[in-house]
């Protein structure tokens, strides 16, 4: 009889085992995020002025192709670089948003407003990687004639 009670109890282990692999196997990737939820939560953070920051990877590589071209390599790096300028920022808007796996490309509207000076807006391409839900790295495009001498 003990042997039977054995047996059912292996049986019942393998069992519970086997189902576990079977939930894990179809919750796989479900919880992480896609590249549009990363994207999407990145500008809606910083819309609302905090938490952008968890959005980005720790080694994440940051180039801005304004002349001169400038590349930060690291999140600590680049959120020290680019303190100055996400303290103007008033408003940030996404006028469009391309996205293709890992890549996204957003072309966003910025209203910023300097220390010193009058309020002025400045058009961005932000071209995206993604991976693990972070941000990987980033790169902008825009005109620097509206920026403060």
């Amino acid at each position: 009889m003990k042997m039977k009670n054995k047996n059912k109890l292996r049986a019942i282990a393998a069992l519970t085992i086997f189902l576990s692999l079977i939930i894990v196997a179809n919750t796989k990737g479900k919880h992480s995020m896609t590249t549009k939820d990363t994207i999407e939560g990145y500008f809606n953070s910083l819309k609302q002025k905090k938490g952008w920051e968890s959005f980005l990877s720790d080694d994440m590589i940051f180039t801005s192709f304004t002349s001169p071209i400038k590349q930060v390599t690291g999140k600590a790096a680049y959120l020290e670089a680019t303190k100055r300028f996400y303290s103007t920022v008033i408003s940030v808007e996404v006028k469009d948003l391309i996205i293709e796996g890992e890549k996204a490309c957003a072309l966003t509207h910025y209203e910023l407003q300097p220390p010193t000076g009058n309020t002025f807006s400045s058009d961005v391409a932000e071209i995206f990687t993604i991976r693990n839900g972070k941000i990987a790295s980033f790169a902008i495009y825009f005109d620097s004639a509206p920026f403060p001498k």
